[in-house]
């Protein structure tokens, strides 16, 4: 499953909503319609408890519950787990995504106010120890994170097979990835940075639009694979508009853009929960036209 998860960062990777019913709980048959969809459109990896999926409001249990409904509903589809939180709590997520049937884990970017490189490592380490028979993807947000880290924790954990970078900077990017080839590189900022970050090395690239209209991200990809450079750029500003509407308010709009498409294409409620919340009703409007923009049947709820 190593190898497997090596591979599959050479992809779009999904990373989900979770979607909530009308009590505020998960909607299980809504996600695993989601995720069905996505990989039947022929996304090959998907990540469950993400950023995007409101991995930090949702309880343990609930964790547990949308890594089992991803790995029922993925076919053959790669599963790569979010853990984090505390070292005990990651690696408590991670054995349990092991047990459930996951592929391999991606570590969330420790929540800490004071970190050391040798800290970050020993972080990612007890995860990557803890099943050493997964792929180990590291998210990496802070432009701290150093080459030497990065190699001292793939030395001593060979199943630490990916980093998923998330700084935007992309000429620090191809520093890292020239440095720790080692490793498959993913660019972590979606589309909008996917062009920029693959002279670099990304060779993959996360998508929470995909959830919306996984074919769109297929072809983003397929384009910058076949070198098809104004292609790519052509297909980058068609959904550059979606992805500035979420990042917008400091990225406060990431999933509530999300959650609003897929309410208006009538396949998962709009609700969020807090620190999140939903859009407002002019937003609401332009989501509304960039839906339209794409060519997709907005109006269904």
């Amino acid at each position: 499953m190593v190898d497997d998860v090596r591979q599959a960062l050479a992809s779009v990777v999904t990373v989900p909503v979770t979607p909530f019913d009308g009590l505020g709980q998960v909607d299980g048959p809504a996600y695993s319609a989601l995720v069905a969809r996505m990989v039947a459109a022929g996304v090959g990896a998907v990540t469950p408890n993400g950023n995007t999926g409101e991995f930090y409001s949702l309880s343990l249990a609930e964790l547990d519950r949308v890594v089992a409904l991803t790995v029922e509903s993925a076919g053959g589809a790669a599963v790569i787990a979010g853990v984090g939180h505390d070292t005990a709590t990651a690696v408590r997520l991670a054995t349990e995504a092991a047990r459930l049937g996951a592929h391999g884990v991606m570590v969330h970017q420790p929540v800490h106010p004071y970190q050391s490189q040798e800290g970050w490592a020993g972080y990612h380490r007890a995860v990557a120890e803890a099943v050493p028979g997964l792929g180990v993807v590291c998210y990496v947000r802070s432009p701290l994170v150093t080459a030497r880290a990065l190699r001292d924790l793939v030395s001593a954990c060979p199943n630490v097979v990916g980093v998923k970078y998330a700084v935007p900077d992309p000429v620090r990017f191809a520093e890292l990835a020239a440095e720790v080839p080692e490793v498959a590189w993913v660019c972590g900022l979606a589309e909008s940075w996917a062009p920029f970050y693959w002279p670099g090395g990304a060779r993959g690239f996360t998508s929470g639009l995909a959830v919306i209209v996984p074919e769109l991200s297929l072809d983003l990809l397929g384009r910058l694979q076949a070198g098809d450079l104004g292609g790519a750029m052509e297909l980058w500003r068609l959904l550059k508009p979606i992805e500035d509407l979420r990042a917008r308010h400091g990225n406060a709009n990431n999933v509530s853009v999300l959650k609003e498409a897929l309410a208006q294409l009538g396949l998962c409620g709009r609700d969020v929960r807090p620190p999140i919340s939903p859009l407002p009703d002019s937003e609401r409007d332009e989501v509304t036209a960039v839906l339209r923009s794409l060519r997709l049947p907005v109006g269904a709820a």
